[in-house]
């Protein structure tokens, strides 16, 4: 029997735990019978329910709403050294399959039963994000256990998320292990990039839009393509490599559209790729007045929406985007339209395509919705997991 401390759970509060979900929230908790100010962040705790059994191990931090997720379902596997390599071992086997190069997200938090634990791998070097109390207890083992399933050259902590602050976490960015250079490269889609690590955003790539930036493929051959949000030219360098005849990515970073021309001249299409720096609303306007049109836009901002009670300005500000694209788009243009917002349904994306189009008398038709990678699975109780989507969207005039 294990000598962690207990939680114990109100009476039919344990039900969601009973059907797979991991989260515990502070107002299911019986606080009259084991208060959280009695525990500290991060600590590993025995929950029971209303009669006494053991449902788990969740790792713990009494001040957060969201106080308790679940690690493991025996009592006798504690987060620990042994738990994290068996679940990086899953973890592993499952990207083996799905990839054929070590480019991939390794670990997604609670689907890969790692809550709070985001690993992205490039190749020989790992980069490490962790966003819960208990994860950051343990984050010597965490490297112990990377170090014994991949021996990788370098592991990078870039532990400067906004869940830090919600978790009472300060922010750093250090190298746990080995070497770690500024940029590494990786090869998505067989087109080869550097991603700047340290000084990105994330762990440096987004590795979720694999998927759809794949389907983009058969779409952009002599196409005018505009990336609009292109951060470091993930679907705009794509589309010149796949025959694009020009490609105008536009960011607000200029470390990132830095990137997006060393990206280009790493696979030789430098001279197809133009960069636009600044606010994305203003650019598009900017460019409509100059009676610019594109053959293809890829539109994929950073979530408007981040909290539920953003959900109208963010569904407006999506609105605004998106209508902005079509007004740039040529006759019989293809608008990509991502959206990485957890609380922007997919139904509520193609609805804002479809309030966009009738808006400016246009006529739009969904041709493909593409989804998060495999790398980025969805645990089928915890819907939380399910955020990205990219909706491809045939415009065309209203009389069509």
């Amino acid at each position: 029997m294990s000598d962690l401390n207990r939680i114990k759970l109100k009476i039919h509060e344990d039900r969601r735990l009973r059907e797979g979900h991991a989260w515990i929230y502070s107002n299911e908790v019986d606080v009259a019978a084991t208060p959280l100010k009695n525990f500290s962040a991060g600590e590993q705790v025995l929950v029971e329910d209303s009669k006494g059994k053991v449902m788990g191990i969740a790792i713990l931090n009494p001040n957060a709403l969201i106080c308790g997720r679940l690690v493991s379902r025996d009592e006798t596997h504690v987060l620990n050294k042994s738990l994290l390599v068996h679940r990086l071992q899953i973890a592993l086997s499952l990207r083996e399959a799905l990839f054929d190069s070590p480019n991939y997200r390794l670990v997604y938090g609670d689907s890969d039963f790692l809550p709070g634990l985001v690993v992205d791998r490039f190749g020989d070097i790992c980069v490490v994000q962790i966003a819960s109390a208990g994860m950051e207890l343990v984050k010597a083992e965490i490297v112990e256990a990377l170090q014994k399933v991949l021996s990788p050259r370098g592991i990078l902590f870039k532990n400067d998320g906004k869940m830090r602050e919600v978790e009472g976490l300060a922010s750093y960015i250090e190298v746990a292990a080995g070497e770690v250079p500024d940029e590494v490269p990786l090869e998505e889609n067989g087109v080869k990039f550097l991603a700047p690590v340290r000084t990105g955003q994330k762990t440096g790539w987004f590795f979720d839009h694999r998927d759809s930036r794949a389907a983009l493929k058969r779409l952009v051959k002599g196409k005018r393509v505009l990336d609009v949000f292109s951060y470091v030219g993930g679907w705009g360098v794509q589309a010149a490599a796949w025959g694009a005849s020009e490609v105008v990515c536009v960011d607000g970073s200029t470390m990132a559209l830095e990137m997006v021309a060393k990206n280009a001249a790493l696979n030789g299409v430098g001279d197809k790729v133009k960069t636009l720096q600044g606010d994305a609303f203003e650019i598009m306007t900017s460019l409509k007045q100059s009676g610019e049109k594109f053959d293809v836009i890829v539109l994929d901002p950073p979530a408007f929406i981040t909290r539920r009670k953003d959900h109208k300005n963010g569904l407006a500000a999506y609105r605004r985007a998106n209508e902005l694209a079509m007004r740039l788009l040529g006759k019989d243009g293809l608008l990509v339209s991502g959206s990485c917002s957890l609380h922007l349904a997919r139904e509520e994306l193609v609805d804002v395509i479809r309030a966009s189009a009738r808006h400016i008398d246009r006529a739009a038709q969904i041709v493909h919705i593409g989804h998060q990678g495999g790398d980025h699975p969805i645990h089928p109780s915890i819907p939380e997991t399910e955020y990205l989507k990219a909706v491809f969207a045939r415009v065309l005039p209203a009389g069509v």
